[in-house]
């Protein structure tokens, strides 16, 4: 027989014809769903990984650009010779001029980045010109991602 139009089975609806029976998801349901968001989790975290290397590799060549033109603009200010020595051990890479430390930055500590120069150091003179014949390349890498900074003999940087 059906339920009259404003019964309470009608309101309530079919479901509660059996009030012992538990809604609930099933344990393969819930293992499904479990599994796809551990992989969806898995390919964000290696996404983001590789994000903050390749942020890191920029910051730490974006600093080592900033000494070199702080270098440069100091060698022309001061009217005197300033040196850029990098210490790829350490990570170092610092600006002096005679025995005075003019900057200095830790670009492993900073940036946990691996570096890599064709020369250990530039040195600028009073007119903002690289002293030497050669230009420099420092390379800083992190995880699969690295960036190069070039700086011509002229004192122009380019990365």
């Amino acid at each position: 027989m059906p339920p009259e139009p404003g019964s309470l089975r009608t309101v309530l609806g079919a479901a509660d014809l059996h009030p012992t029976r538990r809604r609930a998801f099933t344990l393969a349901e819930m293992l499904v769903v479990l599994v796809v968001l551990g992989l969806l989790l898995g390919l964000a975290i290696l996404r983001i990984g590789a994000a903050a290397d390749r942020a890191a590799v920029h910051s730490a060549t974006v600093e080592a650009a900033a000494i070199f033109a702080s270098a440069r603009h100091a060698a022309i200010y001061r009217r005197a010779a300033v040196a850029v020595l990098i210490d790829t051990v350490r990570g170092t890479v610092s600006s002096r001029s005679d025995s005075e430390l003019l900057a200095r930055r830790d670009l492993v500590q900073s940036y946990r980045v691996r570096l890599t120069v064709t020369r250990d150091s530039m040195a600028f003179d009073a007119r903002g010109l690289g002293i030497g014949a050669a230009n420099l390349s420092l390379i800083a890498q992190r995880g699969r991602f690295a960036d190069t900074l070039f700086v011509s003999k002229f004192g122009r940087l380019r990365y």
